[in-house]
């Protein structure tokens, strides 16, 4: 592995990746429509094996709509320790959430108050992590 010469990881379970994306609500979509790829920051939140966000018309919503794969990374860095999860999935974009998703949606914020009416859901297929260890003392 690169970087520092004394850094350590770990491999996450698909249990602590979820705890993980639970506790956040900041990543990255990836998409690829056309032959390009292209990688947006969003808000999210995690429900029942789904992650789901909020957005605008635009080219993040017309790209999930051309190609459904997607993959969704989120990272934090606290002092020594650092972790990187990244989720693969199928979006689909639904104009309302069910009832299940109701007390959620309050905890979806977004951080430009325009309208975000459309809903992206993204059935993760599967997940990896790592949580790094780094010895600042070098």
């Amino acid at each position: 592995m690169g970087g520092m010469p004394n850094s350590r990881y770990e491999e996450l379970t698909d249990a602590q990746c979820w705890d993980l994306l639970d506790a956040t609500r900041f990543g990255r979509l990836a998409t690829c429509a056309a032959g390009e790829p292209d990688i947006f920051p969003v808000n999210f939140l995690v429900h029942d094996g789904q992650i789901v966000m909020k957005t605008a018309p635009g080219t993040k919503l017309a790209e999930v709509a051309i190609n459904k794969a997607v993959a969704i990374e989120a990272d934090q860095v606290t002092g020594d320790e650092a972790w990187s999860i990244i989720a693969k999935g199928v979006a689909r974009v639904v104009e309302t959430l069910s009832e299940s998703y109701q007390l959620d949606d309050e905890h979806l914020q977004t951080w430009l108050p325009e309208d975000k009416p459309n809903y992206v859901v993204v059935d993760v297929q599967s997940m990896s992590g790592r949580r790094f260890y780094r010895d600042l003392t070098l």
